[in-house]
């Protein structure tokens, strides 16, 4: 996908990979850029940092009749959406533990509002006979979250609806790609570190963090050469090729790294 005068809306806008994604496709030279989130004000500050060109949309992506009047009001105002990004997230930090409240949420954000925008986003794009999905799902989606199983199986589920979209709409002119980076410099990932948190440290070892700026460079690449899994981290790509090759050895892989930074945290 050429950026260039490409409308485009942005969830999880306000911050981290949404922020850096907005003013990326900006500068790529965008005729519009929506920036939505739930922090309307937050949201209100990235675009106008942007400039003209961005808009700020306040937005529960939870909500379907809100995610629907998001791309209404952007079609209307602009005519149409060139690529929808469906980036909102959260983690839970726990495991079978975290309580139904917590699961419940992690599935609407990270899962149902992808369902929601592609129910709002599709009739237009189908009728035009063309148009782009990004869903960011995390290396988590084709990995594991240590430490986070609410995020691991929803993240599992938002490649698996991303890869279905793909098959279903590809021969239609719908593209559909996959974020998966894994650590990214984000207050999410700053949190679990500043926390002590095992799946934040998972992640430290794992390989290196980068800034949102240089997911978004990624995004851009994959996009360009519309790539169904976009992995900032290559490294990820080797991590699932062996997973797949070989379930039990990277199970014990993963609990050995574990074992290793447990040790290391534990008082002597």
């Amino acid at each position: 996908m050429n950026l260039t005068d490409r409308i485009v809306v942005v969830t999880g806008g306000a911050g981290g990979i949404g922020a850096a994604l907005a003013r990326r496709f900006a500068a790529e030279g965008a005729a519009a850029v929506v920036v939505a989130d739930l922090d309307a004000e937050a949201a209100r500050a990235v675009a106008e940092g942007i400039g003209p060109v961005a808009h700020a949309a306040a937005v529960d992506v939870t909500d379907e009749a809100q995610v629907r009047a998001l791309v209404d009001d952007t079609e209307r105002r602009f005519g149409r959406i060139d690529l929808f990004c469906a980036n909102a997230g959260v983690t839970t930090g726990g495991g079978v533990e975290v309580d139904d409240a917590g699961w419940d949420r992690a599935w609407r954000v990270n899962v149902l509002a992808h369902v929601y925008s592609a129910r709002a986003v599709l009739p237009g794009m189908l009728a035009r006979g063309g148009g782009h999905l990004l869903h960011t799902c995390s290396a988590a989606g084709v990995l594991t979250a240590v430490g986070d199983a609410a995020y691991t199986a929803t993240k599992h589920a938002s490649v698996g609806f991303a890869e279905w979209l793909a098959i279903t709409y590809r021969d239609r002119g719908i593209r559909v790609s996959a974020l998966c980076p894994q650590g990214v410099d984000t207050p999410m990932l700053a949190d679990g570190i500043a926390e002590g948190h095992l799946g934040a440290r998972v992640i430290t070892a794992s390989g290196a963090v980068l800034t949102p700026d240089q997911v978004a460079d990624a995004a851009i690449a994959g996009l360009a050469e519309e790539r169904f899994l976009i992995l900032p981290h290559p490294e990820v790509a080797d991590y699932a090729r062996r997973r797949a090759e070989d379930p039990d050895g990277w199970q014990a892989g993963m609990r050995k790294l574990i074992r290793r930074l447990t040790t290391r945290q534990s008082p002597r």
